[in-house]
């Protein structure tokens, strides 16, 4: 991700500098970042505006994942942006990974999710938990988008409590059997390897990487979702499937190992909810500055000026939110409550400054012409995944209070 030669970097940063209000940074964020993420998120966004933009309203329309844009998310550095390059991650830190994220999800939810399950999910539990030879074999092919990968967690019947899961695996001399099933899993019918986590015979939660093709292991698609229509989702079937135990990754037991991936990925959500939201501020305020009644533009009415400007403080408190979190997640001091308190409010917010600028809209504002209607229903989906908004709330109150309402 690089502008073209040393004259192309300066104009990028002396832009974003001179003219915040081109990102509606209206609190001088930029002044906060350095020369690499600003970098990083007008490479991202040239590629979004390049490549997403154009087609995505008609695969979400056909609901079809454009999957040929996995090989350039592995060109623009998308996949495990903070990861250590010698792994076939970015190499850069915590913010520039964020930024990165914002950009994707302003093109679609769909597509920072295909992002975000390689990177946070896949990719990170294997380059933290997997052994020498498994980071190897997988993280450089993973980096470059050449494999696509899922994580399997959520079950049928049990989603926002893993603790429950039932999917086992039992001792085979070499290999463990593996029996049950996941759901809702972003990539699945399409991915080349799969993170699973199971439960052992003393109960233990392991986690394993499945590859395609294994006898008894099935990725069957769900069809009929009116969100994340661009993002292919499906289930994990695993009957008697024999996992070599070099499969296994040695390095974590229990449950904190799917749940760090989890903090990962609900990071990522922080910032790329911030994304959804910019681009439906963008679309009102344009709309709201051309679009005439009563012989003025409809900006010039004060309620749609009320409308806008809570829009643009919510993004903002947001922003400066993700950055924090950001400076905190650089130091290693960002906690999985505060990384859930930063997920559940963005987006939130996100899913609010739709709604409003669906409205600004007025009737076009169900139409595809306009990109409101697909955020919205796209952030439907994310108000969900990786811990619900209520759920999230809930890791709050047990922090602050130090009293476990989940038992």
């Amino acid at each position: 991700m690089h502008a073209n030669g040393a004259e192309g970097q300066t104009n990028i940063i002396k832009k974003a500098k001179e003219d915040p209000f081109q990102y509606h940074d209206y609190y001088r964020i930029d002044d906060l970042l350095q020369e690499d993420h600003l970098l990083a998120r007008e490479a991202v966004r040239t590629w979004v505006k390049q490549e997403v933009t154009p087609i995505i309203e008609d695969y979400a329309e056909r609901a079809k994942c454009p999957t040929h844009l996995f090989k350039g998310l592995g060109e623009i550095g998308a996949f495990g942006p903070s990861l250590p390059a010698e792994y076939g991650g970015g190499g850069m830190d915590e913010i520039a990974y964020g930024i990165i994220m914002q950009e994707l999800e302003r093109g679609d939810s769909g597509i920072r999710s295909m992002a975000s399950v390689q990177g946070s999910l896949v990719m990170y539990p294997i380059y933290r938990f997997g052994s020498e030879e498994q980071k190897q074999k997988y993280l450089p092919r993973l980096g470059t988008g050449e494999l696509i990968g899922c994580f399997g967690l959520t079950e049928p019947d049990h989603g926002s409590d893993p603790s429950s899961m039932v999917t086992n695996i039992r001792d085979d001399g070499d290999a463990y059997i593996l029996n049950g099933a996941k759901m809702w899993i972003t990539n699945s019918p399409i991915a080349d390897i799969a993170v699973v986590w199971a439960r052992d015979e003393e109960g233990v939660i392991r986690g394993m990487i499945l590859e395609k093709g294994m006898p008894g292991f099935s990725a069957p698609e769900i069809h009929g979702k009116w969100s994340l229509r661009a993002s292919i989702t499906g289930e994990l079937v695993f009957e008697d499937v024999r996992v070599p135990k070099s499969q296994v990754l040695p390095g974590v037991q229990g449950l904190k190992g799917p749940l760090s991936c989890l903090s990962k990925a609900r990071y990522g959500i922080a910032w790329g909810a911030i994304g959804a939201a910019l681009d439906c501020y963008d679309s009102a305020l344009r709309y709201s500055q051309e679009r005439i009644q009563f012989d003025r533009p409809i900006g010039q009415f004060q309620l749609t000026q009320k409308k806008l400007a809570e829009m643009i403080t919510e993004i903002t408190k947001a922003q400066l939110l993700a950055w924090r979190l950001g400076t905190l997640a650089n130091e290693g001091k960002a906690s999985p409550a505060q990384i859930s308190m930063a997920k559940r409010n963005n987006v939130h917010m996100a899913l609010e400054v739709a709604r409003e600028a669906r409205q600004i809209h007025g009737g076009m504002g169900i139409t595809n012409e306009y990109p409101v209607m697909r955020h919205m229903m796209n952030l439907e989906t994310v108000l969900t995944y990786e811990g619900t908004h209520d759920i999230h709330l809930l890791i709050t109150g047990m922090d602050v209070t130090g009293l476990n309402a989940f038992k």
